[in-house]
C-alpha cells in the first residue's frame, strides 16, 4: 500500500506554514486539492488510490508568503517526485521562505 504525506515549514519565522493549498496531481492526470492543518502537515488526498508512477505537488505559496512576510520570489513551488509500487509511506517535506525553498524525501 501507498501512503503519502506533506510538511511544510517556514524557515524564516521557525514555524509551520497553515492553511497552504496544496495541489496533488497524478500520473494519469487527475487533481485534489487540500490544504495543510495548524501543524503544516497534509495528508487527506480524497479518495485517490495510490499506484506506482510520477506525481506532483504543487504548493501555492505566494499567499502565504506574502501574508507573513509581505513579498514573494515564487508564486508557487511543483515537487515531481516517482513513487514504486513497494514504496511504503512517502513523506514529502518543503522548506520555504520568500525567496528559497528545498525538499527532500521524509519519513
Amino acid at each position: 500500500m501507498i501512503t503519502l504525506s506533506s510538511h511544510v515549514l517556514d524557515t524564516t519565522l521557525g514555524s509551520p506554514a497553515h492553511n497552504m493549498v496544496i495541489t496533488l496531481t497524478t500520473p494519469a492526470g487527475d487533481r485534489v486539492t487540500a490544504k495543510t492543518d495548524n501543524d503544516g502537515r497534509c495528508k487527506n488526498w480524497g479518495d485517490i488510490n495510490f499506484s506506482a508512477g510520477v506525481y506532483c505537488l504543487r504548493f501555492e505559496t505566494a499567499e502565504y508568503l506574502q501574508t507573513h512576510h509581505g513579498k514573494s520570489f515564487y508564486p508557487f513551488v511543483d515537487i515531481h517526485f516517482e513513487m514504486l509500487e513497494d514504496g511504503g509511506h512517502y513523506h514529502v517535506p518543503l522548506l520555504i521562505s520568500p525567496f528559497g525553498f528545498s525538499s527532500y524525501r521524509g519519513s
